[in-house]
């Protein structure tokens, strides 16, 4: 049975339009209700980042959960891993973000954490599903729920970041933190200044439609500048729910997601905290593998999404693992990615080895990439013409041992992804551009 409404990660889309309008985050509510519900769970805590719909969208959300008789805590602006840790925290059987994460302020989405602080299971999203058509029929008066707010939120999630670490564990670092305006505003230049760093906050102002612009995880530009302007050691750039960390070295150059999950891989197995191996992505560049194949660290990689990651994780008993975008997971500090935490580990790293990120980071070589995004028409599928076949087949003999060739269909817009990857970048752009005017010639 598939899923409608629920993706990879959660409900996305532009306010206003479907799905995520105020009538289907009430509907929503609802049905999540009436499934909590009969399962006996009847306590649901909401957050959300900074974003303007997000008031709206928590009200609709509110009304349907309480008219299905249960109860609500609302958090108010959290980052997405905080929500994760504060349903475990306050025993409520599940947690709802508000949040589009990286995307500007006019999408939204919404994503549920189950009572262990994980995603919910595909079950229970298909029985949310199924009761989205129900007509809304409250409950009894008496057994209406109830909501409340929880003012301490923030700073009980403040100390959980903290706790996983040494008291001035960061003393004598100089840290500049963008907080991409969005949720972790509020808590991030907290974590890292009460851990004895000196910090430089930027990007810490939400107006509603702010966030994420020309800032955070995926616009580091303004970062690097003031990383260099304020000669700080590092730049943490979060993204607009938290769940994502792309950092700056002292030089001003970005370290994406592969390098950090190298570095904190490398870490524990230097201090012997290691299990087993690491889990990245069908898109985790090449080098981190060959990397981490010199420690004698095993590598898998799972579908594009952090869901998959976690799924791989899980199935191996590992710990570690993330995507290049940003998304890093360690399952020794928490059941989901967290941009805080993960930023944490790796200036531990640097404090405990005495190294430079920049330095730390060379272990790893990146190599060059080409990605191309070739448009489709609708009920198209040229990926199973053979010419295009044979072209993808005869790249893949070009590139040999030392390059490889990923071609995939998004999952949002009508596009094939072509991606080539190998040490030598002419190589690669040219294969690239001939099997993705291959494929473009049977895609319209």
């Amino acid at each position: 049975m598939s899923k409608k409404y629920f993706g990879t990660d959660g409900i996305r889309g532009l306010v206003g339009r479907s799905p995520i309008t105020p009538e289907f985050a009430l509907k929503l509510g609802y049905a999540a209700g009436k499934v909590f519900a009969k399962n006996g769970n009847r306590k649901v805590l909401i957050g959300k980042d900074t974003r303007i719909s997000g008031y709206m969208l928590e009200t609709a959300l509110e009304s349907g959960l309480i008219a299905a008789g249960v109860d609500v805590g609302l958090l108010g602006p959290m980052p997405t891993p905080a929500i994760s840790y504060l349903t475990r925290t306050f025993r409520a059987d599940a947690g709802i973000v508000i949040s589009a994460s990286h995307n500007p302020y006019y999408d939204n989405g919404i994503k549920f954490f189950s009572a262990a602080g994980t995603k919910l299971p595909d079950s229970i999203e298909h029985e949310i599903e199924a009761m989205l058509d129900q007509e809304i029929t409250c409950v009894e008066s008496e057994k209406l729920g109830k909501a409340t707010r929880i003012n301490d939120a923030a700073g009980r999630y403040i100390e959980f970041c903290k706790s996983r670490f040494a008291p001035e564990s960061l003393r004598g670092m100089k840290i500049v933190v963008d907080s991409a305006n969005g949720a972790t505003y509020h808590i991030g230049p907290n974590v890292f200044q009460e851990l004895g760093a000196e910090v430089v906050s930027i990007f810490a102002k939400p107006d509603g439609l702010n966030i994420n612009e020309k800032c955070g995880a995926t616009h580091t530009e303004a970062l690097r500048e003031a990383v260099l302007a304020n000669e700080a050691h590092v730049g943490l750039a979060l993204d607009g729910d938290g769940d994502r960390i792309i950092m700056v070295d002292h030089k001003g150059v970005e370290v994406d997601g592969d390098e950090l999950v190298f570095i904190i891989a490398r870490h524990a197995l230097k201090q012997g905290n290691l299990k087993g191996g690491v889990v990245g992505t069908l898109m985790s560049n090449l080098g981190l593998e060959v990397a981490l194949k010199k420690l004698g660290i095993p590598f898998l990689r799972a579908k594009v999404g952090d869901r998959y990651v976690m799924e791989l994780l899980k199935e191996n008993n590992w710990t570690i693992g993330g995507e290049s975008s940003g998304h890093v997971i360690n399952l020794e500090h928490m059941p989901t990615g967290d941009g805080i935490v993960s930023a944490i580990q790796v200036l531990t790293a640097m404090v405990e080895s005495g190294l430079k990120l920049s330095e730390l980071k060379s272990g790893m070589e990146k190599y060059p990439q080409e990605l191309i995004n070739v448009r489709v028409g609708q009920n198209k599928y040229p990926l199973e013409v053979d010419e295009v076949k044979l072209a993808i087949a005869d790249a893949e003999k070009e590139l040999g041992d030392e390059g490889r060739i990923l071609i995939r269909k998004s999952g949002t817009e009508p596009l094939i992804r072509v991606m080539t990857e190998g040490k030598d970048a002419e190589l690669i752009n040219a294969v690239a551009k001939r099997v993705a005017e291959k494929v473009a010639a049977y895609a319209d």
